[in-house]
């Protein structure tokens, strides 16, 4: 996959979450923003019908009807990815894994990234994917605690249903939990439409971007429950790491980011 990059996706992502935009010649892309280019356009007809791609893509899923998620990952920002230039990712199978959940079976993927520019590995990437077996339909009956407001040192994103979409088209990400509700809610047995697990990364690594975390850097990020629209996003960095929370206080991400040096 090789593309020039250019500056409308990150403009687009700022704009989205109301974030700075570097300077993307200069600086380069901020962490995980790279997501946002180098994009699977898979064809209409390679979708299943949750819509992700069936065929053609990496990874491929071990069996149709298998539910995706995206568990977590690890990042590795070597130097600085500039608009302006050429890029290209490399993406191969890492490993699969086979266990048993409570839920039934579940298969491991970690799929492994690198995007080189101008003869160099910039950035380096594995992203864990969990398939996990049809759900009955049946929506779960949600017990939610009393609401816990934002602090001052958090920051609240107002998840709807629009920026969920808007995150969606960005990314090029048609899976329909994010966006169709009745699909979300009597297929697959959501409460909700389900914030996107790169979403809640992204804010976490733009949380520590705030405090300052630039250059080389190494972001782990782990999505520990699911989060649905109606129940916010707030995130929160220190130096001890970084966390989405739901508004009643339920941890749904962690991160870490360190600096690699010079």
């Amino acid at each position: 996959m090789k593309e020039i990059l250019q500056p409308g996706p990150s403009e687009a992502l700022a704009s989205l979450l109301d974030v700075d935009l570097p300077d993307l010649d200069r600086d380069g892309l901020p962490p995980l923003w790279h997501w946002f280019y180098l994009l699977d356009r898979p064809a209409q007809a390679d979708l299943g019908p949750d819509g992700h791609p069936v065929r053609g893509t990496i990874p491929a899923p071990p069996e149709p009807g298998r539910r995706r998620m995206w568990a977590g990952g690890r990042v590795r920002a070597l130097g600085p990815l500039r608009c302006g230039l050429p890029a290209e990712r490399h993406t191969e199978v890492l490993s699969t894994t086979e266990k048993q959940g409570r839920t039934g079976r579940l298969t491991f993927v970690v799929t492994g990234h690198r995007i080189v520019q101008s003869g160099a590995v910039v950035v380096e990437e594995e992203q864990d994917i969990v398939y996990r077996d049809a759900a009955s339909g049946q929506v779960e009956a949600a017990i939610e605690e009393p609401e816990v407001p934002a602090a001052e040192d958090e920051w609240a994103i107002d998840v709807s249903p629009t920026l969920l979409f808007r995150f969606s088209a960005l990314t090029y990400n048609a899976h329909r939990i994010h966006y169709d509700r009745d699909y979300a809610r009597d297929v697959e047995g959501y409460p909700g439409l389900l914030t996107h697990g790169p979403l809640q990364a992204l804010a976490m690594a733009e949380a520590a971007r705030k405090q300052g975390s630039t250059g080389r850097l190494a972001f782990d990020y782990r999505l520990v429950s699911p989060l649905f629209d109606h129940q916010g996003l707030i995130v929160r960095a220190d130096e001890g790491g970084t966390a989405v929370r739901d508004r009643h206080g339920r941890r749904t991400a962690t991160g870490t980011m360190r600096s690699l040096g010079r």
